[in-house]
């Protein structure tokens, strides 16, 4: 039990007292994350979670194992080994899975996780943020994971990474993949219009879909399509905006219901 996981205490289980058993929140960026998690730690039968939480050992836990697109989290319970307190140095506790069908149903669902089980695991659509008004990239990543269940049912998931000027997007682009990017034409550093065509002219990313959005009208939709966008959409823009150019961009299938 070597790996280090950051985990949030339940709600229901905030006390003045700990009280057993405990339900610790695990997030995972991703599914890859949890697949290689799996495979290099919790496969081994237990896992160190960093928590600034004090646990007594022997304390029951009921781990919640989860992450952007599974349809239905992974629970698993356990007992807390041993802990880690001391200042200067990662604190924590290493617990220890209960021996039994809770461990074959670990194996069995991450199983189904890494061969994306579309009754498991939801897609993942990556997703690029270039703006720099944190409000506005902050309104259209609510939006489009608001929309999520209502207009893709379980089908799809939205995973979002966000970049405040087109230098910084183009360092993430290259360095992670992504389905989609939204970008704002009036950008500092580098603009919009400059970081499409940047794109496009690279070998690896020319095919990403691009939209582009401003409030700079024509001026700004002609630059954007010149430098080479899908899309433009004015600002303000309405949701089903969005969401529309989203399913023109992307097959994201029809509408759910």
């Amino acid at each position: 039990m070597v790996d280090q996981k950051n985990a949030t205490l339940d709600s229901s289980d905030r006390r003045q007292h700990e009280r057993s058993p405990v339900t610790l929140v695990v997030d995972y960026d991703g599914a890859d994350d949890l697949v290689i998690d799996y495979t290099e730690n919790l496969s081994c039968g237990g896992v160190f979670l960093n928590t600034t939480r004090q646990f007594a050992v022997g304390t029951q836990v009921h781990l919640v194992l989860s992450f952007p697109g599974l349809l239905k989290p992974i629970n698993i319970t356990g007992t807390v080994r041993w802990t880690r307190n001391h200042s200067g140095g990662e604190r924590g506790v290493g617990v220890e899975f209960d021996q039994g069908e809770g461990r074959r149903s670990l194996h069995d669902v991450v199983e189904r996780v890494r061969m994306r089980d579309p009754n498991v695991v939801s897609r993942l659509i990556r997703i690029l943020v270039v703006e720099d008004n944190p409000h506005v990239a902050q309104l259209i990543r609510n939006g489009l994971r608001g929309s999520e269940r209502r207009e893709f049912g379980d089908e799809v998931a939205f995973n979002f990474r966000t970049a405040g000027n087109g230098r910084e997007a183009l360092e993430v682009l290259r360095s992670e993949p992504f389905d989609a990017v939204i970008v704002d034409v009036y950008l500092p550093i580098m603009d919009g219009a400059n970081l499409i065509s940047q794109i496009r002219n690279d070998d690896q990313l020319c095919q990403l879909p691009i939209m582009a959005v401003s409030a700079g009208g024509e001026g700004a939709r002609d630059s954007a399509l010149s430098a080479g966008a899908d899309f433009f959409l004015e600002k303000p823009m309405r949701l089903r905006q969005v969401v529309d150019t989203m399913r023109k961009l992307i097959d994201l299938g029809s509408p759910a219901g």
